[in-house]
């Protein structure tokens, strides 16, 4: 009984706050009269409230320009984890597209959408966030290109990076800044998570949103660790594997002592 109320307090939370929090996103676009990421802070902390999450954060997004985040993927609220605090848009797997409400609330926050198998696309995608890294726009690649259990970081795939050579590539810009970030889910409840209960928080491959969206709303209380590390310099002639590898061991080594030893829960 108590989780059937805690998913209805939960859904009347988001569709109110939706309500109010799109019209002025959709003004903002329109008009530029504040940041666009004013409102989507608002949005993402409102949805991270309504499922019980609370967002720890150690260290802080890079500062240089341009910038890609490459961060590990666990689950969909990874996107409001980060989207919470930091001025940051989101590189995003092409099916979100038509997904309700957070297909939506994706477009409202110019997430550039990729086809991953499309061999074809991929250079016109490429182009697009190299062409929004250009402009300011820190933008966050999840270069798993899935997502794990929360147990451990899966490899990161070398072609994510394309971006950050075609912004150098045609002159856009001398170099990128490529900064690692690990999420962790660390907490329920207060409690540390073991190894064997991360994957409530975990939304893997296929699985369906509602009955996982259900599971988070009726558990709630989870604690979420955003760890950011020191970015490094994207320069024409670096080697994209050997970037892949660094961050894939950066964030490895960030999020494992986050599970191990995690922040205290407020």
């Amino acid at each position: 009984m108590i989780g059937k109320i805690r998913i209805f307090l939960a859904l009347c939370l988001v569709v109110l706050a939706s309500l109010v929090l799109v019209p002025l996103q959709i003004l903002s676009m329109k008009t530029g009269l504040w940041p666009e990421t004013v409102i989507l802070k608002i949005w993402h902390s409102m949805v991270l409230r309504a499922l019980g999450m609370r967002v720890h954060v150690k260290g802080a997004l890079a500062t240089q320009r341009p910038l890609l985040v490459a961060a590990n993927h666990i689950s969909w609220t990874d996107i409001m984890a980060l989207g919470s605090f930091a001025d940051v848009k989101f590189i995003a797997r092409a099916d979100m597209e038509g997904w309700p409400l957070i297909g939506m609330l994706s477009k409202l926050q110019r997430t550039v959408f990729i086809e991953r198998e499309r061999k074809r696309t991929s250079g016109d995608q490429a182009s697009e966030i190299g062409r929004r890294l250009a402009k300011g726009d820190a933008m966050v690649l999840f270069a798993e290109g899935s997502t794990g259990d929360g147990n451990m970081v899966l490899p990161f795939k070398s072609t994510l990076f394309a971006a950050a050579s075609m912004t150098i590539a045609e002159g856009a810009a001398e170099q990128v800044f490529i900064q690692p970030v690990a999420i962790a889910y660390t907490r329920l409840h207060g409690v540390p998570l073991g190894r064997r209960h991360r994957p409530i928080a975990a939304w893997i491959g296929d699985e369906d949103l509602m009955p996982h969206l259900k599971v988070l709303m009726a558990e709630g209380s989870i604690d979420v660790e955003v760890h950011f590390g020191e970015p490094v310099a994207f320069a024409r002639g670096s080697n994209r594997k050997e970037t892949a590898r660094v961050m894939e061991e950066r964030v490895r080594a960030m999020m494992q002592a986050a599970l191990a030893d995690p922040l205290p829960s407020r």
